[in-house]
């Protein structure tokens, strides 16, 4: 992602708005003995180090090159969120938390095209009233990036992001972005009020739920806002969550009947597995099927992971057949460790069926 053409070009950006920008010696100190040997975020940060080498040393006159150009991309190419440019507002988040006045509209700006929400974060726990009102005025503002910012940036729990312990504790400060941002017209910005909702969820499960009480209905935007903010509550067979979609959590009649699953997996491989539900009481269930594994971990205890299969109502005397597998490949975010696992189907929460399988180390 970081490649020599991408900084090239970005270096020659640099020049044309600051010509005294010394482009080779910023390119050698980017690309030098140690970078092959650094992860994405590592790259990320020595390249905004190397920025703060090669720019003039006051900080402002820094920013401000590298504020027309982020600029500069956004008049030519309109708002996107490029990634690979993140290293533009971890500048920010690197040099910049001493200096608010220049650091928070230089974000304003930045965000507009690389994603601002990891540099807001040291500015939250240096001014947190501050930032709790700019957030909030940035939830009014005309770019749906900004405002998409002022609901990612304040995430209690923000992925890859610094924690504010303090916003884990007490939510509040959070609450007037998403009533703001609940209807919005931008896909981007309702997903991140109902990732913003999740994290809460896990700390504050009813102030979720006393919150999509009040929006259900509201509209259909607000519908799938409170639906996809619940999903951590689902997974958990949480029993006021369930009843807020229409689920009972006791289903009366409901079988899991012919399951079957591999006995063993090895890592790299699949498991396969496949049921019947069937409803053999007196009155049609909403059913919300999913199947959850008890994956070992490195220090040998066990970590459930639950997978949503799917939502349908199930008619008295129904069966629904379930062809399903679940991947054993390593992943950065996953990684899998031999020993026996539990397999488990769940209907609105609660394990109707489960077994015992292997798995075993790749060949």
């Amino acid at each position: 992602m970081f490649s020599r053409e991408l900084v090239s070009r970005f270096a020659a950006d640099v020049a044309a708005i600051h010509p005294d920008f010394p482009v080779d010696p910023f390119l050698r100190q980017v690309f030098d003995a140690h970078w092959e040997s650094l992860e994405l975020k590592q790259r990320v940060r020595h390249i905004s180090v190397c920025l703060r080498k090669t720019l003039p040393p006051d900080y402002r006159e820094a920013l401000q090159v590298l504020t027309a150009v982020a600029q500069g991309y956004i008049d030519r190419h309109g708002e996107k969120m490029t990634f690979e440019y993140t290293f533009l507002p971890d500048f920010v988040e690197m040099h910049g938390p001493d200096d608010p006045d220049a650091s928070l509209p230089a974000l304003e700006t930045m965000t507009r095209w690389s994603s601002a929400e990891f540099a807001v974060r040291p500015f939250l726990l240096r001014y947190p009233e501050r930032m709790y009102a700019q957030m909030l005025a940035w939830s009014g503002h005309p770019s749906a990036l900004v405002r998409r910012l002022s609901s990612e940036g304040i995430r209690p729990r923000l992925p890859w992001g610094m924690g504010v312990p303090v916003l884990k504790r007490d939510p509040s400060p959070i609450l007037p972005i998403l009533e703001a941002l609940k209807n919005d017209p931008a896909e981007t910005v309702r997903r991140s009020v109902a990732n913003n909702l999740n994290d809460i969820s896990k700390d504050h499960p009813n102030l979720l739920l006393d919150i999509a009480a009040r929006w259900k209905g509201l509209s259909a935007e607000t519908d799938w806002v409170i639906r996809h903010a619940s999903r951590g509550l689902l997974k958990k067979g949480n029993t006021r969550a369930l009843a807020h979609f229409g689920f009972q959590n006791e289903v009366e009649g409901i079988e899991i009947l012919h399951f079957r699953h591999d006995d063993r997996v090895r890592i790299g491989e699949r498991l396969d597995f496949s049921f019947e539900v069937r409803n053999t009481g007196a009155q049609s269930a909403a059913i919300r099927l999913e199947y959850g594994i008890d994956y070992q971990t490195l220090s040998g205890k066990t970590s459930v992971k639950v997978f949503k299969i799917k939502e349908f109502q199930l008619a008295p005397g129904q069966s629904e057949q379930i062809v399903k597998y679940q991947r054993f490949q390593d992943f950065t975010t996953r990684k899998h460790f031999a020993g026996p696992h539990t397999l488990r189907i769940l209907v609105n929460g609660k394990a109707l069926a489960e077994g015992r399988f292997e798995v075993r180390g790749e060949r």
